[in-house]
């Protein structure tokens, strides 16, 4: 029973957690992107298109973050290099992405393809409790750990990553300092929009093989919550992203139990714990406890500095 709740929390958190590392890359850059769920949109059905014509789900995925990344960089010129209105921006991107992918994607829906299998981790998938759940399962899945450390380790451990934290916290300084400010934001926005790309592509190759309009179901807005609630770190989006998944989980296990619990209210509880989210972590803003880049959402100029 455990083993099973655990299984299906790890896999209904992926796609949020891809959204959300994402959203991270593009916050500490200083770029505000609420075009996420768009962007998984997007992502989505790029990937299921890509894997259904060319058969490759490998080519899914890359489809995936190229198209998310290629709408992200839209998002990108505008609030870096025209120093647009960010919040605007983004919720521009997601009405495109919802739009769009319901255009191009009326053809395929009810469509199927053979989607991700599970990949066994010899040894790793034999420990008690936790083997199964977290060594038996499919290749994004795998991605999606990786990504955590790879991210925490590029921010923390690189020059590069510093010098892209400093960009978000102070990027004046960081000019002075001769690195160049908008090609950083820019860039950040756009990989870190690709990698929200997977995560839609996750909902479409893995979790659920098909295309669904909309099928990414609020998990953008999910993310977007979840940035704040993970104090722009990596490995507390891992946490956070996996404790959406199992309230999913439960949500989903409590349906298939036939509870007297109305399946509405059910299907409201991620978004009811999404907001509860935001008051704990606005509270923490106000005592100060938040790592909120000093400079998110504020545009930079080099002619305005004092």
């Amino acid at each position: 029973m455990v083993e099973i709740l655990l299984d299906a929390t790890v896999r209904a958190g992926t796609p949020i957690l891809f959204a959300t590392l994402g959203a991270i890359i593009n916050e500490r850059a200083g770029i505000i992107n609420l075009g996420i769920e768009g962007l998984m949109l997007i992502g989505a059905l790029a990937g299921f298109a890509a894997t259904s014509l060319s058969g490759s789900l490998l080519i899914g995925v890359i489809a995936a973050f190229v198209a998310a990344l290629l709408a992200g960089s839209v998002h990108g010129f505008i609030t870096v290099q025209l120093r647009g209105n960010q919040i605007v921006s983004g919720l521009a991107l997601t009405m495109f992405g919802i739009g769009i992918t319901a255009l191009f994607g009326r053809s395929m829906v009810g469509l199927t393809i053979a989607g991700f299998e599970r990949l066994t981790i010899p040894g790793l998938s034999m420990i008690p409790v936790i083997g199964k759940p977290f060594f038996n399962q499919d290749a994004l899945i795998y991605l999606s750990f990786v990504l955590v450390f790879a991210i925490a380790f590029f921010f923390y451990r690189t020059r590069w990553g510093l010098a892209l934290r400093t960009v978000g916290e102070n990027p004046a300084a960081a000019d002075t300092c001769g690195v160049p400010v908008n090609l950083y934001r820019f860039l950040a926005v756009s990989i870190g929009s690709g990698i929200v790309g997977i995560g839609g592509a996750y909902l479409s190759l893995a979790s659920t093989p098909m295309w669904i309009e909309n099928m990414s179901a609020g998990r953008g807005w999910i993310a977007v919550a979840l940035v704040i609630f993970a104090s722009w770190s990596s490995y507390r989006a891992l946490a956070g992203a996996y404790l959406f998944g199992g309230i999913t989980a439960m949500q989903l296990r409590f349906q298939a139990m036939g509870t007297t619990i109305s399946a509405h209210i059910l299907q409201m509880l991620p978004y009811i714990f999404t907001i509860l989210v935001l008051v704990i972590s606005t509270v923490r803003l106000a005592k100060g406890a938040s790592q909120q880049p000093e400079s998110l959402g504020q545009p930079y100029d080099r002619e305005d500095r004092k």
